[in-house]
């Protein structure tokens, strides 16, 4: 018999998740690597628990996740998202839990790109008057 499994996917900045979540001990595997070893900061590792604590799932499901691209905080940004969407699959009425505090939201803000004529995205050459 196939194990029960949902999916969900996160991007944020330039960072792509692909999160897998499948009932059991409460397990974050990202990359292959575990949590603790593959985020430094404890900020990092809260905001990818976030939506566990929201619709009161701690401990019930282990998330296998595969994530590319970006940083670190956009990468954990990305997994907040990719399990708050797998857990809507797990459950629709978790929708008002997780909307209230904004984790079914993408965040639109990207890099702005560099325009011609200037140093960066709004960087000017220096002016000088002779």
């Amino acid at each position: 018999m196939a194990e029960l499994s949902y999916y969900g996917t996160g991007r944020r900045k330039k960072s792509v998740a692909r999160v897998r979540l499948i009932p059991g001990t409460g397990a974050i595997t990202i990359n292959k690597r575990d949590i603790d070893d593959f985020f430094g900061l404890d900020t990092l590792k809260l905001i990818t628990r976030q939506p566990f604590e929201a619709t009161q799932t701690v401990g019930k499901f282990d998330v296998i996740t595969t994530v590319t691209g970006g940083g670190v905080t956009g990468q954990a940004g990305a997994i907040r998202l990719g399990i708050a969407r797998a857990l809507l699959e797990v459950d629709g009425e978790f929708r008002s839990a997780l909307k209230t505090r904004g984790f079914l939201t993408r965040d639109p803000r990207m890099k702005e790109r560099k325009k011609y004529g200037l140093k960066g995205a709004r960087r000017a050459p220096q002016f000088s008057k002779r």
